[in-house]
């Protein structure tokens, strides 16, 4: 009789303290998308070197991208948390001495830059040296990084000679922000050719949208014999290189002579991607196809643009109607494609989890390639660009 009333008041307390465990964990559907994101991908991955299902911590620039939108929430909310969940990502990355691991300089790969984007604040704030050698590093990279003929990034040592509309995001903001911080932006005009480069080559007369890559030499099995573009828009291609854009526009000073020339750039790919925004709100995954059969509306570009044109809009870069535009994509992402579960956790479905060109298997970067690609709910291009999105918005 004892030992049944003590399992019974046993069972009892586990069942209290599973209700209060449970209750501290739900996320309210009273705070704003930003926070309701962050909150779910800290009780699904506590550590931030998780992000994306990561077993070890390794450099990433999805994580460089998800933790700098932590970031931009922590300033946004002036919650320390946020911020800690960004600076514990670094702190696993970077050992005492500065070195990074799992980074191998001689790869040359461009979307290894975006990881330093969070070191800047981290590195103010400490003042601890390793962050800083940490930037070094990937700032020498980048002066190292082999070119094309015409002066632009290759977007690996291993794919030579091409660059990809994606390292535009992964390399300029990053070079952007280094410059103005510690060359005085001695080389501002260089990250500007970057976009002259794609701008020039890459944009098709008849729709205005950019391809996703150039091969300057022509050479590659996807690339077209006489541009050297490959054959189709691929939407999320498109949205990094508008956030790369909005991003890198916030180190060039107003008197700078490539200014005007970059939100140009910025008016034009916009005023393109809205003339094939979908009725939802969201976009294709392969732009410019509509609803030809196997296309999908997909969310991590449509997020990217909702980020791009809120802030543009914000900064004055666009003209005000691209925050309604902006408005427009992400209802159309919460209320077509974002799961909401009773602890409060959020899930965004609908999102390519990878695309690219060439490699092995190898990507031919046809229509059927890119709609036949995997989907990944919560994938780390759409969770961040969310966030961003959502605080440009004040969602």
């Amino acid at each position: 009789m004892l030992k049944t009333s003590f399992l019974s008041k046993m069972i009892v307390l586990l069942i209290f303290v599973t209700t209060i465990s449970n209750a501290q964990n739900t996320i309210s559907t009273k705070l704003k998308w930003s926070e309701r994101m962050a909150l779910t991908l800290m009780q699904r991955h506590p550590q931030s070197y998780m992000l994306d299902d990561a077993p070890v911590a390794h450099i990433s620039y999805v994580h460089g991208l998800v933790t700098y939108a932590f970031q931009e929430l922590g300033k946004k909310k002036n919650d320390e948390k946020y911020a800690a969940y960004a600076k514990q990502y670094a702190d696993e990355l970077i050992d005492a001495d500065g070195n990074i691991k799992t980074y191998k300089y001689e790869s040359f790969n461009i979307d290894n830059i975006p990881t330093g984007r969070i070191l800047f604040d981290i590195y103010e704030q400490t003042k601890d040296k390793r962050y800083l050698v940490a930037m070094q590093t990937l700032r020498k990279q980048l002066e190292e990084q082999p070119r094309t003929p015409s002066g632009g990034f290759w977007h690996k040592k291993i794919y030579p000679n091409q660059m990809w509309l994606d390292g535009l995001y992964m390399g300029e903001p990053f070079y952007a922000e280094y410059t103005v911080t510690f060359e005085n932006g001695a080389k501002l005009d260089d990250v500007a050719h970057e976009f002259e480069l794609i701008q020039q080559k890459a944009t098709d007369a008849k729709t205005g949208l950019l391809y996703h890559a150039w091969d300057e030499s022509k050479e590659m099995a996807w690339a077209n014999k006489e541009t050297g573009v490959s054959p189709n828009f691929w939407s999320r291609s498109m949205g990094w290189y508008v956030m790369g854009l909005v991003d890198v526009l916030d180190y060039f000073p107003k008197d700078h002579p490539k200014r005007k020339e970059l939100i140009l750039y910025l008016n034009n790919i916009s005023n393109a991607l809205v003339k094939f925004q979908d009725k939802s709100g969201l976009w294709y995954q392969v732009t410019d196809m509509g609803t030809r059969e196997g296309n999908y509306l997909e969310t991590s570009g449509t997020a990217m643009f909702a980020y791009a044109f809120a802030k543009g809009a914000k900064k004055g870069y666009l003209p005000k109607k691209f925050k309604i535009i902006a408005e427009k994509a992400f209802d159309g992402m919460t209320s077509k494609f974002v799961k909401v579960y009773p602890n409060g956790e959020i899930e965004i479905t609908n999102a390519c989890a990878v695309a690219g060109l060439g490699g092995k298997p190898y990507r031919d970067g046809s229509y059927e390639y890119y709609i036949n690609e995997r989907r990944k709910d919560n994938d780390p291009k759409v969770t961040g660009p969310f966030i961003l999105a959502a605080l440009e918005l004040n969602r």
